[in-house]
């Protein structure tokens, strides 16, 4: 699919030092951003999820200790 992007000119020259130092063309620089920005969401999710349920199932072992 053709998407097209538009870039501040800080954005670009980002954008254009991130390509350049993984020595990848602008596109695969931005495709690498995006795919590793859902990978750090989906990693924040589920380490939201397994601490929430670590504080239920530790409830009453964090309230002693907090006392």
């Amino acid at each position: 699919m053709a998407m097209t992007l538009r870039l501040t000119e800080d954005d670009e020259r980002i954008l254009g030092e991130l390509a350049e130092a993984e020595g990848v063309s602008r596109q695969e620089a931005t495709i690498r951003a995006i795919r590793e920005a859902a990978a750090r969401r989906g990693h924040e999710d589920a380490v939201g999820q397994l601490s929430s349920a670590a504080r239920i199932r530790y409830a009453a072992l964090l309230d002693r200790l907090g006392r």
